[in-house]
């Protein structure tokens, strides 16, 4: 981005430029600048931005640095690795559009954070969203190169406790807050849409099939990085073969119809490309590897099967001419395989999202979805059925199956370990990490012991962490269940394994923090 202002660093304007966006915002903003050496790449402060800086232990006693309203505050800052900028404003301009100008260059994840960072910074601006014309204001923040994420790698059995959030939430003030507070009632994980299965992509991202689109995670690296400021091991969701936006753009690489040739439609809508075209199986494969490249830890498959409703025998794909003897859990066996041979070697893990009814290995499922979970757990890390208890309808003779979390959780993980761990050794092979309910559709007794109840039985049954599906992202429930939860396993008599979870954490996840003070 063209810079039309002069840049400033100084020691004195490094330090106030700090206080004042800490103060707004210690966790959001400048904690993304202060990451560990190995994931952020950044050029060294000189000798004259730092010669009155003095980095000093979180423990030790920092002397006070006294605030505008003359109380003493201490800001909480874990690398001074940013600078200000003076920018003359122009006839016309807008905080706002400045925020949104200067956003990519900055520390800041949200425009409305650098706003109110800039209003912290010049007291002289008032209250207002216009600037007059002349008026040189100070940018806080200023980051001396982009942020480059690293992947923080961990085991595949890996205890995750993650919620999801949807692209457009993930990159909003308010899904900082739900990040920060689902940290703070014990989880370690946040799953998060790169492509939702409308095929809308949320981050810039470049290919011959892809157009123009809404990007709402501007910078990947740098949320990725808020993520690790938090601890917390970050799951890059990509919804596969269900892509609205593809098969509208590019219907030649929909499925099509045997009857007349045209994209077919599943109940009416046209939705799903061919899982067997190789240029969208490469798309994806590219996209993941992208993802991967900007730092995410788990790639996470969604999607990964042929549409399981709809008139099924008129659907024709490219893979019936092409390998005429395949059926499709062929298909998706062999994309896994070259998705995996490619994921892999990059040290991400790669989870795949599966239909919690393939646990009950009915030949109408695997027909339809291609989902033999045999075939697909050898090219994975770790397989999350979706478990969630009021989805399975009309199975087991149970009227209301929402209200039978324990059962359905329990009989699904037991059949899940069955496939893929025959022997009974479950220190071996895929790990299964379950999808759980975090909705009140069709039960009555959504409430945070149902949530106490699905993650109990899911650990008992040999399930390793777990995933919660709100898609409104409401966790209410989760929220107040994980201090519970964790209050019980501490209960627990010494060598006895804990109810709920074992509470791993990322490696270093007790990130030092460092204070700014001036010799």
């Amino acid at each position: 981005m063209r810079r039309s202002s002069v840049l400033t660093i100084a020691a004195v304007s490094c330090v106030l430029c700090g206080v004042s966006a800490l103060h707004l915002d210690s966790r959001r903003s400048l904690a993304l600048a202060a990451q560990e050496p190995r994931s952020q790449s950044a050029e060294p402060l000189t000798a004259a931005s730092s010669q009155n800086l003095q980095l000093i232990p979180a423990s030790a006693n920092v002397p006070a640095i006294f605030s505008d309203a003359g109380s003493t505050t201490v800001p909480r800052l874990r690398m001074p690795s940013t600078s200000s900028e003076l920018y003359s404003a122009k006839r016309g301009d807008t905080l706002p559009a400045i925020a949104r100008r200067y956003l990519g260059q900055t520390a800041y994840l949200t425009s409305s954070q650098l706003v109110e960072a800039i209003r912290a910074t010049n007291r002289n601006i008032g209250p207002g969203s216009f600037l007059k014309a002349g008026v040189q204001i100070t940018i806080p923040g200023i980051l001396p190169s982009r942020i480059v994420e690293h992947t923080v790698p961990v085991p595949k059995d890996f205890e995750v406790r993650a919620i999801y959030l949807t692209g457009v939430m993930a990159a909003s003030d308010h899904g900082m807050r739900i990040i920060e507070h689902w940290r703070e009632v014990g989880g370690n994980a946040v799953v998060f849409d790169i492509k939702d299965s409308d095929g809308s992509v949320n981050i810039p991202f470049e290919h011959p099939l892809l157009g123009k689109h809404n990007v709402y995670i501007h910078d990947l690296p740098k949320f990725v990085h808020f993520l690790h400021s938090e601890n917390m091991h970050a799951i890059a969701r990509i919804a596969i073969f269900r892509d609205e936006r593809m098969v509208a753009e590019h219907p030649d690489l929909a499925v099509h119809s045997k009857k007349t040739g045209l994209p077919w439609l599943e109940n009416g809508k046209l939705v799903w490309t061919d899982s067997s075209n190789a240029k969208i199986q490469d798309y994806n494969i590219a996209l993941a590897k992208f993802v991967a490249q900007s730092g995410a830890d788990e790639i996470q498959f969604d999607y990964v099967r042929f549409p399981a409703e709809g008139d099924q025998k008129d659907a024709g794909f490219v893979f019936q001419k092409d390998h005429p003897g395949w059926q499709r859990s062929d298909v998706i066996a062999d994309f896994l395989r070259k998705a995996y041979g490619e994921l892999h070697p990059m040290g991400v893990l790669l989870s795949l999202d599966v239909f919690g009814v393939m646990a009950w290995q009915r030949q109408v499922d695997l027909s339809h979805t291609g989902q033999d979970i045999v075939r697909m757990a050898k090219y994975c890390d770790v397989l999350s059925p979706m478990i969630y208890p009021s989805h399975f309808f009309g199975m087991d003779n149970i009227a209301h199956p929402g209200d039978a979390p324990e059962h359905f959780i329990g009989e699904s993980m037991e059949r899940f370990e069955q496939i893929t761990h025959p022997d009974g050794d479950r220190n071996t092979g895929v790990v299964i990490r379950p999808w759980l309910q975090a909705f009140h559709w069709r039960t009555k007794t959504y409430s945070p012991e149902y949530i106490k109840v699905q993650v109990a039985t899911a650990r008992e049954k040999g399930g390793i962490g777990f995933l919660f599906w709100n898609a409104a992202n409401d966790y209410s429930k989760p929220y107040t269940a994980m201090p519970r939860m964790e209050a019980e396993n501490s209960k627990a008599p010494a060598g006895v394994n804990p109810k709920y979870f074992r509470g791993d954490e990322l490696p270093g996840a007790s990130v030092r923090t460092a204070q700014l003070t001036t010799n």
